[in-house]
């Protein structure tokens, strides 16, 4: 494959669910504006033949890499599994960065881990910890990420004002059993061994999971919404 084609899925693949447009392409990649779609196109179709479980679509001008919709029901199983109460260490981390940081965009989330938080992300909206509450108005309007009330109770919390100062993400730790500890959430070890509720509205998780990033979520603004025109090796251009 061109390697101007590799690296065009690279940025598709870590710009996750807020995608990327002609223009952010071209000032990233340094190539051509006018060649780009071609070789989106060029992708489009290389993904169709490797059998790859991901496609291209493009939306209200950006191209976003996403799950085929024939996986869909793979990815709802995924995303509705139970969750214990001993938060991984991903989520426990996720989840400190947006309760003192809120409003932020997951791409902010990764600039501060260090380390892609898409599928982290989805598992604290699918149990209820955070939710989407708005758009940061900059290009791509990504989508920003506040905590719940769920959060609140959760964690017995009356308020936001409520917070412990804020830790240093450097002391969020394993413990010897590799379970997460912050100081912030020593509750957890007092919940004993109770299972977050997956939620149950099929609709939601099929709308996350087909044809969709895996960090998209209903709160998404409904956009006209297509594949990029592909076409199978050996047809006519």
């Amino acid at each position: 494959m061109d390697q101007k084609i590799s690296q065009i899925e690279a940025l598709l693949f870590v710009a996750g669910e807020d995608g990327l447009s002609v223009p952010e392409l071209a000032k990233v990649t340094g190539f051509d504006r006018g060649g780009l779609p071609a070789l989106l196109d060029e992708l489009a179709t290389h993904l169709i033949q490797i059998d790859s479980p991901l496609m291209l679509r493009t939306s209200d001008g950006r191209y976003v890499m996403v799950t085929r919709p024939e996986f869909g029901k793979l990815v709802s199983a995924y995303f509705d599994l139970p969750v214990n109460t001993k938060l991984t260490q991903a989520q426990l981390e996720t989840l400190v960065i947006v309760a003192y940081q809120q409003p932020i965009t997951r791409v902010e989330i990764d600039q501060i881990r260090g380390v892609r938080s898409a599928g982290t992300i989805q598992k604290l909206l699918l149990h209820q910890l955070i939710e989407s509450v708005g758009r940061k108005e900059e290009i791509g309007r990504p989508i920003l990420y506040g905590t719940t009330a769920d959060f609140l109770d959760y964690f017995g919390l009356e308020s936001l004002a409520d917070l412990p100062e804020l830790p240093d993400i450097n002391d969020v730790t394993l413990d010897e059993e590799g379970q997460a500890e912050v100081a912030l959430f020593d509750q957890i070890d007092d919940q004993g061994d109770t299972i977050l509720e997956s939620p149950t509205d099929e609709g939601q998780l099929s709308l996350m999971a087909e044809g969709t990033t895996a960090t998209q979520e209903e709160h998404d603004t409904p956009t006209d919404e297509q594949p990029v025109a592909t076409k199978k090796e050996g047809e006519n251009a």
